[in-house]
């Protein structure tokens, strides 16, 4: 796969995980908390509202940032520290807390694997490095002072 190839499928996996966070904003926001879904564990509508924002969030930042995926690659690295803490979080909680349910486990799967499948399409690209993701790159900002 050529460099523009692989960056343009970062850039479709980045946006396409950004429909699932959006849905998963929805979900929160309509289902969870309102005993509409999910009673296990029991959910105030405060806290599903609360999950919903930062899922509007992440959504947003990966929708819009896949349009100029080049120029964003910072985004993609705060995304997959938002998911790996995640990920860690939930399997932490699923392994060591006794009989904590296990309603949100698929969704940790989910958002393990779509980390995966950023640092994939970004080790494949010829002009991408993984440093990248993580550490801006010098010279490309702006450097703001008083």
């Amino acid at each position: 796969m050529d460099s523009s190839k692989s960056l343009r499928a970062l850039a479709v996996i980045f946006f396409v995980s950004g429909l699932y966070d959006a849905f998963g904003g929805f979900y929160f926001a309509f289902t969870v908390g309102t005993g509409r879904s999910v009673d296990s564990p029991s959910t105030d509508p405060f806290y599903a509202l609360f999950i919903a924002t930062f899922l509007f969030s992440f959504a947003y930042l990966q929708l819009f940032s896949a349009f100029n995926i080049r120029r964003y690659l910072l985004n993609v690295g705060v995304v997959i520290f938002g998911r790996l803490f995640y990920v860690v979080l939930s399997f932490s909680y699923l392994l060591l807390v006794p009989d904590f349910p296990r309603t949100f486990m698929p969704t940790a799967v989910v958002d393990l694997c779509w980390s995966v499948a950023y640092v994939v399409f970004a080790i494949i690209s010829s002009d991408v490095r993984l440093k990248d993701l993580f550490i801006s790159a010098r010279g490309k900002g702006v450097l703001l002072t008083s």
